[in-house]
């Protein structure tokens, strides 16, 4: 979703609402990640004194496979994000949005900011035991005997 930014930059104290979904198409291009539902934004850009602010926050659901049990879920997420927005700007400086044209496209604003949220490891549960090394049975489930001979061994 492109917005345009012209007015919120020109007049101090403008607010303009933002709800939208990033979609299944566009989503399926990110590499690494299932989604299991469109990426709903909810939010608001506003001129305080000049400077223009993005607030929103983001909700969606991931088909996730647990990086040590192997367990497909589905796992909720809800993020909130903040940014500074700008006309242009000289140099580099990840601290701010670019706004190129006086507009700004959401879809890429959110999916970046949702992959640089979330997790390196996805577990099914924190304390996730994992799989046996020989047999490949769910320790989450109970012990196999190699694991028992393993543990005796220590």
């Amino acid at each position: 979703m492109k917005i345009n930014l012209k007015q919120l930059f020109s007049i101090v104290g403008e607010t303009k609402d933002i709800s939208c979904e990033v979609t299944q198409d566009v989503l399926s291009a990110v590499n690494g990640f299932s989604f299991a539902s469109p990426v709903r934004i909810e939010g608001r850009i506003y001129n305080r004194a000049g400077v223009v602010y993005l607030e929103y926050s983001a909700d969606f659901t991931l088909d996730v496979t647990c990086d040590r049990c192997l367990k497909r879920l589905e796992r909720d997420y809800h993020y909130d994000f903040d940014h500074i927005v700008v006309p242009s700007l000289s140099g580099d400086n990840d601290d701010y949005i670019v706004a190129e044209g006086e507009s700004i496209e959401m879809n890429e604003i959110a999916v970046t900011d949702i992959l640089l949220q979330l997790p390196g490891k996805m577990l099914c549960k924190e304390d996730c035991k994992g799989l046996c090394m020989v047999c490949g049975c769910d320790l989450n489930e109970g012990t196999c005997k190699h694991c028992d001979h393993l543990n005796t061994e220590l």
